[in-house]
């Protein structure tokens, strides 16, 4: 287990939030660093981060997004559209005591990163984004879109929209269903060539049918499943799976940002073998004019989804060389 992980100088803080309480864990000083986790995951998907941030002279601070682990989790499906996350954000940032920061996002993290910085520019100096690009807002619905790109199955934001639908998957055996979805998006366990997408649904089926079954990724001990496990086994799913059910009230209400630009001095790291940057091929390339300000892009060679965990090393490089090249 990491430093970080293991506790050694880690502070675990709850601060107030507009959804009660953001629960946080802080390393270092310096200048402030947001860590903005996706699904289905914690504070501690940025475990290999912390220690090396913090040594690098940065007050690194990795959050459990609303819904999850020990933040609070409101009930109402619409408290988890996008600017109440935003909100949560800029809460934590006033929290500990500073007045801006950069933040960086995986996964879900990256559209909540990126969203901040575009809507709270005077808070947040600086975005980094992994493994989902930035995509102005715009276009048709994205229930539409997503409906689309299922095609004759379901696609997974699809299959996630109904409460109640994916727990009754899900939360019967939490532990096995993340060992699934961890194997499926790795890029040492996930499925063969020409094999059936894992992140679509045949009709009548679920989503772990098609997960690998039998041995965990290199990134995964079983140390570190327990953690995941032990958390969504304690909160259940319920609230983490909302924020795939707000995707067109976040449409309706962004709108007046419509096709808008991030400005601020940004950063891409996306994995050669991770579906949603390879989905997403046309918003890199878009990058000159929606992203401005990119100081680098960084497509990681043979790794899949869990960018910061399956190559913690690359990431932790390309993270601190950016940081260095912002201003003070």
């Amino acid at each position: 287990m990491s430093q970080a992980a293991a506790g050694a100088e880690v502070t675990h803080r709850l601060v107030s939030s507009p959804a009660g309480r953001i629960h946080l864990v802080e390393q270092g000083s310096g200048p402030l660093v947001l860590l903005v986790h996706g699904f289905p995951e914690s504070w501690y998907s940025w475990r290999h981060q912390l220690p090396v941030l913090a040594a690098a002279g940065y007050r690194a601070v990795a959050i459990d997004v609303r819904g999850y682990g020990r933040s609070s989790k409101p009930e109402d499906v619409a408290a988890y559209r996008m600017l109440e996350l935003v909100e949560d954000n800029v809460a934590v940032v006033h929290a500990l005591g500073e007045q801006t920061a950069v933040i960086v996002g995986h996964d879900w993290g990256a559209p909540i990163a990126a969203n901040s910085a575009l809507v709270r520019p005077d808070v947040f100096r600086a975005v980094g984004l992994l493994s989902v690009p930035y995509a102005p807002r715009g276009g048709p619905r994205p229930s539409e879109i997503f409906a689309r790109m299922g095609g004759d199955e379901e696609f997974y934001i699809s299959y996630f929209q109904e409460p109640g639908r994916a727990e009754t998957e899900i939360e019967p055996d939490v532990r096995g269903w993340l060992a699934g979805i961890y194997a499926a998006l790795s890029a040492d366990t996930r499925p063969s060539a020409g094999a059936p997408d894992p992140l679509s649904v045949s009709p009548g089926g679920t989503l772990r049918d098609r997960f690998p079954a039998g041995r965990l990724p290199a990134w995964l001990s079983t140390d570190d499943l327990d953690v995941y496990a032990g958390e969504f086994e304690r909160t259940g799913l319920s609230r983490a799976l909302n924020r795939y059910r707000n995707v067109d009230r976040d449409w309706e209400d962004l709108a007046d940002f419509d096709g808008a630009p991030i400005t601020q001095p940004s950063l891409f790291i996306g994995g050669a073998l991770d579906a949603p940057t390879n989905w997403r091929a046309d918003a890199i390339e878009a990058y000159p004019t929606t992203l401005p300000g990119l100081v680098s892009s960084h497509i990681l060679d043979g790794c899949g989804h869990w960018i910061q965990q399956e190559r913690p090393t690359e990431v932790n490089e390309i993270l601190t060389g950016w940081l260095a090249s912002l201003p003070a």
